[in-house]
């Protein structure tokens, strides 16, 4: 198995794992996580891009209501309903199937390339970080939202290419993401509102490139970052040392809690591959809605993300 590598001096585990502790402590009772692919696999959403028949519908431009409060529907969407642009940021430029990357899940031979140049304001550069959402159909495909009682939780692959195709900037440039609700009841996190009402945030693992220009190193380092702790603090999680296929996770458990999960390959996860557990914004998760990727780069009007491919989505739940 060939592999590419990203040379990187890592990180203290001692160090992170007492801050985890110390993070999701302070008066939440703490269930055991849950490793993502656990319960039954939900056949309606998620997707293995085997169809070699698989498209999608843009509907430019796109939308960039972040930015500008433009939605210009309708959305771009998956001939096969399972996928949709998001009316905040737009979805991703190129959004195609290609074959699997060697090395993929076994007997895989399709597989999904998300890829933007123009992440902000369609035909307007920004010069600044920008980011397109591309948005799996879960709430409206199961006809609502999955209470954090039945434990929902997913699973998804993902291909680093090698390194000397990354886009040559430092910062996020790809996220594995959820939309979960909970009842605000107040001002919590980064969040306020006036009486009680349902909140949406947006939990995930951030992939984060240092180049060797910017660092002052004589190498390219890669990590991946936490979305958050309970005062919605992004946090450092471990080094990405190894490209190629990698597999990603999160669970919610009925306590509220969200589990983060990711490991080199694209193998079952297994509790070993745990990396925190954590009350985001210090909210209680009660329901997943939907899990989506983020597709990032500095939006100069010219230069193009990094290639990022997908491959065998799929959602869990365990209590029917």
């Amino acid at each position: 198995m060939q592999k590419h590598y990203i040379i990187s001096t890592g990180i203290c585990w001692h160090t992170l794992l007492t801050f985890l502790a110390l993070s999701i402590a302070g008066g939440f009772s703490q269930a055991e996580p849950v490793v993502p692919g656990t319960g039954f696999s939900i056949p309606k959403v998620g997707d293995n891009f085997e169809d070699e028949e698989w498209s999608f519908r843009y509907n430019l431009p796109k939308s960039s209501k972040n930015l500008d409060e433009r939605t210009r529907g309708p959305g771009g969407r998956s001939k096969n309903g399972r996928w949709y642009e998001g009316v905040k940021r737009g979805q991703p430029d190129v959004v195609r199937r290609v074959a699997t990357p060697e090395n993929g899940i076994p007997g895989s031979k399709g597989a999904l390339l998300l890829r933007s140049r123009q992440t902000g304001i369609p035909r307007l550069a920004s010069y600044q970080l920008q980011q397109d959402d591309f948005i799996c159909n879960v709430r409206s495909r199961l006809g609502g939202a999955l209470p954090v009682h039945q434990t929902p939780n997913f699973v998804v692959r993902v291909f680093m290419p090698p390194v000397e195709e990354w886009e040559n900037r430092r910062g996020p440039t790809f996220a594995i993401r959820a939309a979960v609700e909970t009842t605000n009841t107040g001002s919590r996190g980064l969040f306020s509102t006036a009486g009680s009402e349902r909140e949406t945030y947006w939990p995930g693992m951030f992939i984060n490139f240092k180049n060797k220009e910017r660092s002052r190193l004589d190498y390219d380092t890669a990590y991946l970052s936490i979305r958050s702790d309970r005062y919605g603090r992004d946090f450092k999680g471990p080094a990405i040392t190894q490209t190629g296929w990698w597999t990603f996770g999160m669970s919610f458990t009925p306590d509220g809690q969200v589990h983060y999960y990711a490991s080199e390959g694209v193998d079952d996860l297994t509790e070993e591959d745990h990396l925190t557990s954590q009350y985001p914004y210090g909210f209680r998760c009660e329901r997943f809605k939907t899990f989506f990727f983020n597709v990032c780069n500095g939006d100069n009007g010219k230069t193009w993300s990094t290639p990022w491919i997908i491959d065998d989505s799929a959602v869990y739940y365990i209590e029917p």
